[in-house]
């Protein structure tokens, strides 16, 4: 399932509904929530704004989805991705992997959460507290770990 919207989602009913799709073969649901943080300690961030390409955007969550449950036995995944204004502390991105064991669960999200990162047509603009607008680039740490999925093994985050 993805989903692409600018409204707030629910993570329990999404959840929920996941477990629902594939009741009975799945023994672990593994979740990851983003939220807007601020830009820097020192320079708060006012907004985010978020733009897409629909459908091209969701085509490509939908690929990203399934190259997750090519890799590992996921009974089913979810992609639920804002777009629009938001407000720091709230909600941008929620994923959830299921699978029947939660090895495989830990590692399709952490792996639909990398590859979100960096492959989908999303491009954000930050608004800091001070007035200050720009583009958020790509940082080399999310290009590093997305590229890391392809030679077996993602790198240990950094900050």
């Amino acid at each position: 399932m993805v989903i692409v919207q600018e409204a707030d989602f629910d993570s329990a009913a999404l959840t929920a509904e996941l477990r629902a799709r594939v009741a009975g073969q799945a023994g672990a649901v593994v979740t990851f929530t983003g939220y807007v943080r601020d830009f820097a300690p020192d320079r708060p961030t006012e907004t985010l704004f978020l733009e897409h390409y629909p459908g091209m955007c969701e085509r490509e969550l939908e690929d990203i989805a399934a190259a997750a449950r090519q890799r590992w036995n996921l009974a089913g995944t979810v992609i639920a991705h804002r777009v629009g204004a938001l407000h720091r502390e709230e909600q941008i991105v929620f994923v959830a992997a299921a699978s029947a064991h939660r090895g495989d669960a830990f590692r399709g999200c952490e792996f639909i959460i990398d590859a979100l990162k960096t492959c989908a047509p999303f491009w954000k603009r930050e608004t800091l507290a001070s007035g200050e607008q720009f583009w958020v680039e790509q940082r080399q740490a999310d290009h590093d770990r997305t590229q890391a999925w392809d030679a077996g093994t993602p790198s240990k985050e950094q900050p």
